[in-house]
């Protein structure tokens, strides 16, 4: 999941010094003597066709600018979610996952050349003006997006909080475009939020930033303090339209709810790079019964959640299946140049599943009631409708619905979570047979 929020810019600049500046065993093998001079070659060519730019374009160009696109059009070749950030972009990156920065609050990917809404993030400018889930922008205050890439359309996105920008939108399903005019706000993420539903405790992650855990332990804290432990059917956990975030956040949150056992792993390039990541002791929810709500727009840090905790038969999951993000991306600081955001990993779930182009399939499918006119519209193609996404060697599979009704009324899903806490979700989960077990 390309997820870029619109107030983070991905930009990438000057790296390729540092790359190249690898050194390789001094002693090697014909075969990497060659593979390594035909690698030279190719950086000759690109020196040659850098100074015949510099020297015989029409008008003079922007040095920096051609670097940067280089890098820029190298790293997107590699996946989806491998970019550069600038100084400025690394900065806005670590602001965002600080969980406050500025601007519209929308998470975007790039499709066939155009800006793609993944989810507007709630209660912000984008959200409140009613932009969608796979809505299209076409144009940033009149300008045309094609042509540019999605870290120079996400900068236009951006500006001082006040000021107002202008998107010229493609929505499926109508012929004519939608115009919207937006006010940047300070966007103030509350990672979580909370409410009580009668005997059930309702828990809503929508993202995984640097307050996340600390604001669930204090959502079940409250929750625990407002009803009695004997009348408290069970926690439901709502990752529905949750992009994602910080690894350790996830780990964390998985951890609240387990007392043991592997929480996820990462495996990279060589098997040595393997790592495992544990549960401690200690299960803040005292052992209640648990539902996960995943969709199509739940992603990275969400599916490792849903993915632990469905292993483990700790909760039942329930919904639709998910994004299907499952690469770890490392940020490489490039000193006074920004960063490099690399793809350096899969994850795994405790019983070795992928999550890569695949997602999470829930215990019991249960589909959003979606209004007539947004049928058709709801659905995410999932990463594996992303071009250029990591290969995951087995079957892959689609995206699916990722719309959320604003009132908890025609919430399906929400409801069927209820019910199954109500008549007895421990039972259910234990049971499930679906899933393969894994032992703690």
């Amino acid at each position: 999941m390309r997820k870029i929020s619109l107030l983070m810019v991905g930009a990438l600049m000057g790296a390729g010094a540092a790359v190249v500046a690898t050194q390789s065993p001094l002693f090697t093998t014909s075969s990497a003597v060659a593979a390594s001079a035909e690698t030279y070659r190719q950086l000759n060519l690109f020196g040659d066709v850098f100074e015949k730019i510099r020297g015989d374009y029409v008008d003079v160009p922007d040095e920096a600018k051609l670097v940067e696109s280089a890098i820029n059009g190298m790293l997107a070749s590699l996946d989806p979610h491998s970019s550069y950030m600038d100084a400025k972009s690394y900065r806005d990156m670590q602001v965002q996952t600080r969980g406050e920065f500025g601007g519209l609050g929308i998470e975007v990917t790039m499709e066939d050349g155009l800006v793609k809404v993944v989810s507007p993030i709630d209660d912000t400018p984008a959200a409140r003006a009613g932009i969608l889930a796979n809505d299209l922008i076409t144009h940033i205050d009149g300008e045309q997006v094609q042509g540019l890439t999605l870290n120079q359309a996400v900068d236009k996105m951006r500006g001082p909080v006040n000021t107002t920008v202008k998107l010229t939108i493609r929505r499926k399903g109508q012929n004519e475009p939608v115009e919207v005019t937006l006010t940047r706000d300070t966007i103030r993420i509350r990672a979580v939020r909370s409410r009580v539903e009668d005997d059930v405790g309702y828990i809503r992650v929508t993202q995984f930033n640097e307050q996340t855990f600390d604001n669930l332990k204090s959502a079940i804290e409250k929750i625990a303090a407002e009803v009695p432990a004997d009348k408290l059917k069970g926690y439901v956990l709502d990752l529905r339209n949750n992009p994602g975030g910080l690894l350790d956040q996830a780990i964390l949150v998985s951890d609240a709810f387990l007392d043991r056992g592997e929480i996820v792993s990462t495996r990279g390039r060589n098997a040595d790079e393997t790592q495992r990541f544990n549960a401690k002791p200690g299960d803040l929810t005292k052992g209640k019964p648990l539902v996960v709500l995943i969709n199509g727009g739940s992603a990275s840090a969400s599916e490792i959640v849903a993915g632990a905790l469905q292993d483990h038969k700790r909760a039942t999951v329930i919904g639709t299946r998910s994004f299907g993000k499952g690469s770890v991306q490392t940020i490489i600081p490039l000193g006074s140049n920004g960063a490099l955001r690399l793809t350096t990993a899969r994850y795994y779930t405790p019983s070795g599943r992928s999550i890569q182009a695949k997602g999470i399939e829930p215990d019991r499918e249960v589909l959003p009631d979606v209004p007539e006119e947004l049928k058709g519209k709801d659905e995410t193609k999932g990463e594996a409708g992303l071009r250029g996404h990591l290969k995951n060697g087995e079957e892959e599979a689609s995206g699916s619905s990722a719309y959320v009704p604003t009132d908890p009324e025609k919430d399906t899903q929400l409801k069927a979570a209820l019910e199954l806490l109500r008549g007895g979700a421990r039972k259910d989960a234990a049971t499930s047979a679906e899933k393969p077990a894994v032992p703690n």
